[in-house]
């Protein structure tokens, strides 16, 4: 899979199918797009190329909405590669290119620059200035502009579409298990470890802190998790919010793995959610925290029996 940050690409991938979306988590919806354009680049000998958008246009007109994505750059990009496509835009979204109206996006960016045969997007793809571009829009031009617009049903889980917003909400809500359904695979929160204040050490429960970046924030609370470094998975525990009994001010991810010993930090970590187990909670004192964190324990590696 070839990367590119803007549509000048080689001519011999011009003329593909084209997928446009944010593609925030490559979830089951996502999926399907990706199946149902194999079969026309089986059928019509095409490329496939994803043309996404960083950071995603939401952020980028929001400022104040930093904990947002359910997947990072960095995952996106892997997920895209293991779906075989061709090649992948991740084009800058900046004050310049938000001003494009849809009819020049259409026109000189998906027609006279990629040349695409295929066009492949959700039903709610919005585009162009003050999202004035839709699919509509996109189908009027089919005929004049030599492409064609393709719309795959959506997936539905329990009578629900699945999309994005779906997934973030399962997971603000602690619906964990239905978010994972969703996504068809662990939700992970990957980064570096940073040093903290050291406190679980304190109280006999080592963990590393990891930055949750631009990352949504899930409901708070202790999970179920396993953790990939350098290649080997460990299991353990972990626990995301503001630590009230310690009155902390600051959001943390805190992973405590079982039988490890070692220095983590700096290290790269990837860590997947698998069972939300309880809610964030102030104790009055830290030998009630800790007697919690021992069920908490036991509860976690219950998942792995």
């Amino acid at each position: 899979m070839k990367i590119f940050n803007n549509f000048d690409i080689p001519k011999n991938i011009k003329g593909s199918i084209l997928l446009i979306g944010n593609f925030d988590g490559v979830h089951l919806g996502h999926k399907k797009l990706f199946k149902e354009a194999q079969k026309y680049k089986k059928r019509y000998k095409l490329k496939i190329g994803v043309l996404t958008f960083e950071p995603m246009p939401k952020m980028f007109f929001s400022k104040k909405l930093k904990n947002f994505r359910i997947s990072s750059l960095k995952q996106k990009n892997e997920l895209m590669k293991n779906l075989k496509i061709d090649f992948l835009i991740n084009k800058k979204f900046d004050k310049n290119f938000s001003s494009t109206n849809s009819i020049n996006f259409i026109k000189n960016i998906i027609s006279k620059k990629l040349k695409t045969k295929f066009i492949f997007v959700s039903d709610n793809f919005r585009f162009g200035k003050n999202r004035e571009g839709d699919v509509k829009q996109l189908k009027s031009f089919e005929s004049e502009l030599n492409y064609q617009l393709v719309k795959p049903k959506p997936v539905k889980i329990n009578n629900k579409i699945v999309s994005s917003t779906l997934i973030r909400k399962s997971l603000e809500n602690g619906k964990l298990d239905f978010a994972n359904k969703l996504l068809d695979r662990k939700w992970v929160v990957d980064g570096k470890v940073e040093k903290g204040r050291q406190l679980g050490r304190k109280i006999g429960f080592p963990t590393c802190n990891i930055d949750i970046q631009d990352f949504l924030i899930p409901k708070l609370g202790v999970y179920a998790v396993d953790v990939l470094l350098k290649r080997k998975i460990h299991k353990g525990i972990a626990n995301i919010g503001y630590r009230p009994t310690f009155n902390q001010k600051k959001l943390l991810l805190e992973v405590h793995l079982f039988n490890f010993s070692g220095n983590l930090y700096n290290k790269y970590l990837r860590v997947n959610f698998l069972k939300f187990i309880r809610k964030e909670k102030k104790f009055t004192d830290i030998e009630k925290l800790k007697q919690q964190i021992k069920i908490d324990l036991a509860k976690a590696k219950k998942n792995y029996v």
